[in-house]
């Protein structure tokens, strides 16, 4: 690995970084050190955000996290899905957006921005929306976050992107954690992904190779460092 030009780090294996490429500030922790570091972060409620690319397996991790958290108190920690702010594919299709789906500008960032200032203000319960994979479409108030609830594990693509509109994401958060994973490990995810839906192989390769891993690619040149990464490597 090398340090590459200002758009970050190029690593010779891969550009997703096969060898683990950490951005400047961020430090290396073990994945079952998270749930503490989490714990010990002040105030009556938390919001953690956790980054990564398609297929890094994101949604896992959190829901290992909260899992943790709720051993040690229960009912303390929830996790809540980017992926439920998706734009319908109907609006996708009529902005031309339909075959980039899962690309920044197909999500109601606004929406998502006003969800996390309702969880900093602990209302008594907060619905959040919840993307259903296998209907590719979201279902609004699909979930409730209890005012009980210390710790939002706040898990998504894009939740560091240093692209308008997303900066403004990055000051709700009181801890950032990224998951790096090698560009092979992801192809190969991702293409399981999407052959459990039952997808024509050709769309299968033209979802991976000119979508999900570009949008991974775009993570490591134009998103701020997390507070916190860990390594995941097959």
């Amino acid at each position: 690995m090398r340090e590459g030009d200002k758009t970050g780090w190029v690593d010779p294996d891969g550009p997703m970084g096969d060898a683990g490429a950490t951005m400047p500030g961020e430090l290396r922790v073990p994945r079952a050190d998270l749930a503490s570091h989490i714990e010990s972060l002040p105030g009556p409620r938390s919001i953690t955000a956790i980054v990564g690319a398609p297929g890094s397996g994101k949604s896992r991790l959190a829901n290992e996290i909260a899992q943790a958290l709720n051993a040690r108190r229960a009912g303390s920690a929830m996790v809540v899905p980017m992926d439920g702010f998706h734009f319908d594919d109907d609006i996708l299709t009529a902005r031309g957006l339909r075959q980039t789906k899962g690309a920044p500008d197909t999500f109601d960032v606004a929406g998502l921005l006003a969800l996390i200032k309702r969880l900093k203000s602990i209302e008594p319960e907060t619905a959040i929306p919840v993307f259903d994979r296998q209907l590719e479409l979201s279902r609004a108030g699909a979930a409730i976050v209890p005012a009980t609830v210390r710790h939002i594990l706040l898990e998504g693509n894009y939740l560091l992107l240093a692209r308008d509109p997303w900066r403004q994401l990055a000051q709700e958060f009181d801890l950032s954690i990224r998951l790096n994973v090698a560009e092979s490990d992801l192809r190969d995810r991702l293409t399981r992904r999407w052959q459990q839906l039952q997808i024509a192989p050709e769309e299968i390769t033209r979802r991976v190779e000119q979508n999900d891993l570009p949008n991974g690619r775009l993570l490591l040149t134009h998103a701020r460092a997390a507070d916190l990464v860990v390594d995941e490597f097959a």
